[in-house]
């Protein structure tokens, strides 16, 4: 069940799957609500009302940016050709917090797609201007602009993902992609956690008032 954002306007985190929201509820402070959305929001009940950060992974779409980096976009594309800014706020503490944790995050424009982004794609995408890949950012924003995006490569052209992992019930079922798998187990939970890490960091900056 998704937690309700604060009316009052404290922020909201929010997750697609159950591992990323486990990392945040893991990494955050009480009091912070975080709300599992589901993939392509498939699980999120209403728009947001307050403002909030898009927190988990992410694919990478340019090889200079490695599975591990740290991805805080200053605007979010959907594939329509609509453009969504991220609150400039938000994103100057997110970034702040990124650096003093040691990491310099890739700040160029994310993509919202319908399906995860692999193969050509990936060089499809980046051809236009983007460097990283979701499925709910842009989403988000397109619901209530006053948000912004962490988010940590989960996989880049150089570490590629099988199309099948658009339904990762499958790939249990395919031998030749269970070393992918293994990989993305013991890296996911991992890279999970740094993304709530940095909003962890910039808590106190991105309490901001309505």
């Amino acid at each position: 069940m998704a937690t309700p954002p604060d009316p009052a306007g404290r922020l909201t985190v929010y997750a697609a799957t159950g591992l990323e929201a486990w990392a945040a509820r893991r990494v955050l402070p009480r009091g912070v609500a975080v709300a599992r959305v589901g993939v392509g929001l498939r699980e999120w009940p209403r728009p947001a009302p307050g403002p909030f950060v898009s927190c988990g992974l992410a694919g990478a779409l340019v090889p200079e940016i490695a599975p591990g980096a740290v991805l805080i976009p200053g605007w979010v594309g959907l594939p329509t050709g609509e453009r969504f800014p991220c609150d400039p706020h938000l994103v100057a503490a997110l970034v702040a917090a990124a650096r003093a944790l040691g990491h310099e995050p890739a700040t160029g424009p994310l993509v919202t797609t319908p399906r995860l982004v692999t193969g050509p794609a990936r060089r499809e995408w980046a051809a236009r201007g983007f460097v990283a890949a979701d499925m709910e950012s842009g989403l988000l924003l397109s619901w209530h602009p006053r948000g912004a995006v962490v988010r940590v490569a989960l996989d880049a052209p150089r570490r590629d993902l099988s199309p099948a992992w658009a339904s990762p019930g499958r790939v249990a079922l395919v031998p030749w992609l269970w070393p992918q798998a293994l990989r993305v187990a013991a890296v996911a939970p991992a890279y999970a956690l740094r993304a709530a890490a940095v909003v962890r960091a910039a808590h106190d900056g991105l309490q901001v008032a309505d």
